[in-house]
């Protein structure tokens, strides 16, 4: 009876198969909750459950020399292809570039939990660095978005990582919706300035002049091949890739009743563990390589949650079933009453 279901890299924990099936029908709108998000009191009964669990939490030192490898490999790679064959150059492009590229997304999100480093500045400092292959200056508008999700997560006009009342009303059915999976880059990058604008600041300028010198120096030396190798492996990376079903993973509901969910699969290991998600949730100031521990530390809080070990089928369950599409979130009009 312990054993987890599995059905097309679903897994439903320990007691999850008793969990509420939806009707397979497309939503109208979004889920609702009158609840405060699970995580802030999850982590209190963790914590008085296991107190060692605060020395699992801190920044990691071996992020920023990953960030360094993944940053030169890709420049690398975006020269070095202008003389390779077609088949060669997409092939690396997908295999290799886009999955550099979402590695690099997930280093700057440690870096926004201040996990890559002890200073705050320092964090800044190597997730602009590590912003450079991504063509565009983002990792400084990132951190505070991302923040506000975690502290406020659901909250209706605060979390844009929530698709809009438009994205839910259009992208319906199984062409639409595979659509917006090409293209959910683009809503992932853009959504939330449309929905919550943001006060440019000096740390904005520092990453927007950064940039700008990087794209103008590659151009100037190596021509826009390059350019046009790190935007194709930007929109791969966000479109229907492995790597991309971590933005549909994580929190678009698929079991009713729970808005977050792991993925314990081996693209972890390329992608900060990205996928130990309630675990991220509970301990958002815990560095991707102790995230593990804790589940091994505290099996009881995550086994009983359903959980995914293919990210692909992910993509291919959203795109397929009628019930869950980009209204399948949950939302919430109160704040959370921890951060």
């Amino acid at each position: 009876e312990n054993q987890h279901l599995r059905l097309s890299g679903f897994s439903m924990g320990r007691g999850g198969a008793s969990a509420t099936a939806l009707p397979p029908a497309p939503r109208n709108d979004f889920y609702w909750s009158t609840e405060d998000e699970p995580h802030a009191l999850r982590r209190r009964q963790i914590l008085k459950k296991y107190p060692q669990v605060n020395k699992l939490m801190g920044p990691e030192w071996r992020t920023k020399y990953i960030v360094a490898v993944l940053v030169a490999t890709q420049i690398s790679l975006s020269v070095v292809l202008q003389s390779a064959s077609w088949p060669v150059y997409l092939a690396t492009l997908y295999v290799v570039g886009a999955t550099i590229t979402h590695a690099l997304f997930l280093a700057i999100h440690e870096l926004a939990h201040n996990l890559g480093a002890k200073r705050p500045e320092t964090n800044r400092l190597i997730a602009i660095g590590a912003n450079l292959p991504i063509v565009f200056p983002y990792c400084v508008t990132f951190k505070q978005y991302h923040i506000e999700h975690h502290k406020q997560q659901g909250v209706d006009g605060v979390d844009t990582d929530i698709p809009s009342q438009l994205e839910g009303w259009f992208f319906r059915g199984p062409v639409r919706k595979a659509v917006w999976c090409v293209c959910q880059i683009l809503f992932y990058a853009l959504r939330p300035m449309m929905i919550k604008a943001q006060q440019p600041t000096a740390m904005h300028a520092l990453n927007f002049a950064v940039q700008g010198l990087f794209d103008a120096a590659i151009v100037h030396y190596f021509g826009w091949g390059p350019i046009r190798y790190m935007v194709a492996c930007l929109f791969v990376a966000g479109s229907i890739h492995p790597t991309a079903g971590h933005f549909i993973s994580e929190h678009y509901v698929f079991t009713e009743g729970q808005e977050t969910y792991s993925y314990y699969g081996p693209l972890n290991l390329v992608l900060f563990n990205v996928g130990y998600h309630n675990e991220h949730h509970d301990f958002p100031y815990m560095a991707w390589s102790k995230l593990p521990e804790l589940r091994k530390l505290a099996p009881e809080f995550y086994d009983q949650y359903a959980s995914y070990t293919s990210w692909s089928k992910v993509i291919l369950n959203f795109i397929l079933r009628e019930d869950v599409g980009p209204y399948a979130r949950m939302k919430r009009k109160v704040t959370s009453k921890e951060d």
